[in-house]
């Protein structure tokens, strides 16, 4: 997300950071290269003028003109501009109770149900909260029915389904469930419209004015634009919301919702989905996406994501054999693993700083980000012993495991060859007394990682 605006600030800032002197010209100059770019990335005309205003008013004061490193000055002047436009800290999602209850609101298509299931494994696995999932939307066709198997898939109770009943006798059968059965959170997944309408706010108030939720979630689309803004300051001022939920955040290149939505509404923009797996659902930090928006990288999130999908006890195995210079197609295809539960190449490199011209160039080279699942294809082609023991597959096999994984002879000779470097330079590691040591060695001065 945010490729296209990352482009164009980084362009307007270099520029800055390459003079060693700034003039009010400079400055102003830079502000409207990012006017445009912030305009051009769907953010609301209103918010775009107080963050331009706020960032030139700092900018060409005398703290900034005197400065040894007047551009860097900028830069970061820009960079906290953005964390306070996106809401300064970040918030969770709090309920009370018990039960605590959660309605989710939004337009049709927004992702309400989808979000509603990711929400409940959200409480469920990291709180162990028990919750009860139950469908408000009576409008769409097997709306409720759909709840109910991604309720089922998440591991949470959904509320049993009643044919003709009105979304307040749902909402009431459902908080009597609740009280009586123990049940922490409940998650009310309400109806949507194409657009917004009186009767849907209606319907949504008078469900708000019974079960007094703790809190109100606006579900938006960032792939929406403009018009997810204008749909948040419509629930926020008839509804009330206490927090945003920013869905497909992984396939926008502008990104502009998220820029606006806070300022417009003045409710924090909680969550954001980046998939369509039910874990896809992430802690919205503000410093953080400033960081990416800038490219200067996310490597907090890496590192809390690597955490979460890691088997620690598999990646210390793989660690020890690696030092003693042992490292077969198995161990290759576990990492391999590791990096589609991180989203993937592409998505690790998004939450590494400066890597916005690499990304650039891999996308002009064409690199193809499959070539993991491809790989993966190969190596469960094979057989126990032939991961283990490469060295056993000779011609038939490799055309054996090719057809297997619906690939090519020259993708498994890729493959292997890719696996005997890694050996190789495994083996390098061992003589020269471990990754630390052969790291200090091979690397240029200054580069040792921490």
């Amino acid at each position: 997300m945010f490729e296209s605006l990352t482009q164009r600030l980084n362009g307007a800032l270099d520029r800055l950071k390459r003079r060693g002197a700034l003039s009010e010209s400079d400055v102003a100059e830079a502000m409207r290269e990012i006017r445009v770019a912030l305009l051009e990335a769907d953010v609301a005309l209103p918010v775009v003028r107080t963050f331009i205003s706020k960032v030139r008013e700092r900018a060409v004061g005398q703290e900034v003109i005197r400065s040894v490193t007047p551009g860097q000055m900028v830069v970061k002047i820009v960079q906290d501009q953005l964390v306070e436009l996106l809401g300064g800290t970040h918030q969770e999602v709090k309920v009370g109770g018990p039960p605590g209850v959660v309605l989710m609101t939004g337009l049709q298509g927004s992702g309400k149900t989808t979000t509603s299931a990711k929400l409940a494994k959200r409480f469920r696995d990291r709180e162990r909260r028990k919750v009860l999932l139950a469908s408000l939307d009576v409008q769409r066709p097997a709306a409720q029915r759909q709840l109910e198997v991604l309720a089922e898939q998440v591991g949470v109770t959904g509320l049993p389904i009643i044919m003709g009943q009105k979304p307040t006798q749902i909402a009431t059968r459902a908080m009597e469930t609740a009280r009586r059965e123990g049940y922490d959170v409940v998650i009310l997944d309400t109806a949507g419209r194409l657009h917004v309408d009186d009767e849907l706010m209606a319907e949504l108030a008078e469900v708000r004015d019974l079960v007094h939720p703790h809190e109100t979630l606006l579900v938006a689309d960032s792939l929406t634009g403009q018009d997810a803004v204008n749909v948040a300051r419509e629930f926020s001022e008839r509804i009330g919301v206490t927090g945003i939920v920013l869905t497909r955040m992984d396939g926008d290149a502008r990104g502009g919702a998220a820029l606006s939505m806070r300022e417009v509404t003045g409710a924090a923009i909680k969550l954001c989905g980046t998939g369509e797996k039910m874990d896809a659902l992430e802690t919205f930090h503000p410093e953080r996406m400033a960081s990416r928006i800038l490219d200067m990288g996310d490597v907090l999130s890496l590192v809390e994501q690597a955490a979460a999908v890691v088997d620690r006890e598999e990646a210390a195995k793989v660690a020890r054999k690696m030092e003693k210079g042992r490292f077969d197609l198995a161990d290759m295809r576990m990492q391999l693993s590791q990096v589609t539960k991180m989203g993937g190449l592409g998505g690790m490199m998004g939450m590494l700083p400066g890597v916005g011209k690499i990304r650039q160039q891999m996308a002009e080279a064409k690199f193809d980000e499959r070539i993991v699942m491809r790989q993966c294809a190969i190596i469960d082609s094979m057989t126990p012993q032939e991961r283990r023991n490469p060295q056993v597959i000779h011609a038939s096999r490799r055309k054996r495991i090719a057809a297997g994984s619906g690939t090519t002879v020259q993708d498994v000779n890729k493959l292997l060859k890719q696996h005997r470097q890694m050996q190789d330079m495994m083996k390098k590691m061992k003589k020269a007394g471990g990754v630390k040591q052969f790291l200090q060695r091979n690397m240029p001065p200054g580069m040792m990682p921490g």
